[in-house]
């Protein structure tokens, strides 16, 4: 090198001379005061440790702020929905309040959309206003178990397998109960009408000053267990049908009895008895209004026979 203090050839080490010396010395003390690199090693930038978030994080970290960005946006809608439904204010609420109890009173006209009721809840209203429950052209149902109750616009109706009761709650008084066995069944002051499939009662009667009506729209079967006993001022039986009247031992009608022939059916007077495949019978009544029937077996025949009921023929 330059920097050698002697030279080496093929005959060995050559000593300089003084000025070589010099001249040696003078540059190497100028390259060192003209050298501002000294100390540094030139790398590549992409080599250098990168700071920040750079590739997939960076990407991973914008989304995570857009997330959170929209759930702050999703939050504050439900809180200005929540703010002007409930009207939450310094107050509290201006249209519901809670109680210790657990219930909950609305104050104003609320739509409740769906209510799916816990165990034993109970809708009511104030004591001395009005409860008014109105639904948008369809029936508004409350169903729990196998009891519903539906609020339409010309009625409304209560449905249960395993019956009902309605009661005072401040008096704890039953005003109607469907419990035959405890207590006898009465309806409720100013309900006029019952309307049910089935029915096992021992008795059912009106009010002195009112008639007792039962209606069907189909066939309606009345039987007891001890015999069925129908009494009133007046009885009447409007059918559009046929009247089936059973019984083991037999019927009794007291009173005035009348039977409208209008319907019954009849057949031309020049058809001789017997001629076709029908059994014509008679309807007869003794003296004390028991009834038996005799099978005709001639024109013009009577109820005067040997084994009629009333002991002497009438």
């Amino acid at each position: 090198t330059a920097s050698s203090a002697c030279l080496q050839s093929s005959n060995g080490p050559v000593k300089k001379s003084m000025r070589e010396k010099a001249v040696e010395r003078r540059n190497v003390n100028k390259e060192h005061n003209s050298n501002f690199k000294a100390g540094y090693i030139p790398i590549d930038e992409d080599r250098l440790h990168k700071t920040g978030l750079r590739g997939r994080k960076g990407s991973l970290a914008i989304c995570v702020i857009v997330l959170l960005f929209t759930l702050a946006v999703i939050n504050l809608l439900i809180t200005l929905v929540i703010w002007a439904v409930i009207r939450i204010g310094p107050n509290g609420c201006d249209s519901l309040e809670f109680h210790e109890s657990g219930l909950l009173r609305f104050k104003q006209v609320s739509d409740m959309g769906v209510i799916h009721p816990l165990y034993k809840s109970t809708v009511g209203g104030r004591r001395n206003e009005n409860l008014v429950i109105t639904g948008n052209n369809q029936p508004i149902v409350f169903q729990q178990g196998t009891t519903k109750l539906s609020v339409e616009k010309n009625k409304t109706s209560i449905t249960s397998d395993i019956g009902m009761r309605f009661f005072d709650p401040r008096t704890q008084n039953i005003l109607f109960s469907t419990d035959y066995e405890n207590h006898e069944f009465h309806l409720p002051n100013g309900v006029k009408t019952l309307n049910v499939q089935k029915a096992s009662t021992e008795r059912i009667t009106s009010n002195a000053t009112s008639d007792l009506n039962i209606k069907v729209d189909g066939r309606a079967i009345v039987r007891g267990n001890e015999g069925v006993f129908i009494m009133g001022k007046t009885i009447e039986f409007h059918m559009g049908g046929n009247m089936e009247l059973k019984a083991e031992s037999s019927i009794i009608l007291n009173g005035t009895v009348v039977v409208s022939t209008a319907r019954l059916p009849t057949s031309s007077s020049g058809d001789p008895p017997g001629s076709d495949d029908w059994v014509r019978y008679k309807l007869c009544m003794c003296a004390d209004g028991t009834l038996f029937k005799v099978q005709v077996t001639s024109h013009n025949m009577g109820c005067q026979v040997s084994d009629n009921p009333c002991g002497n023929p009438y």
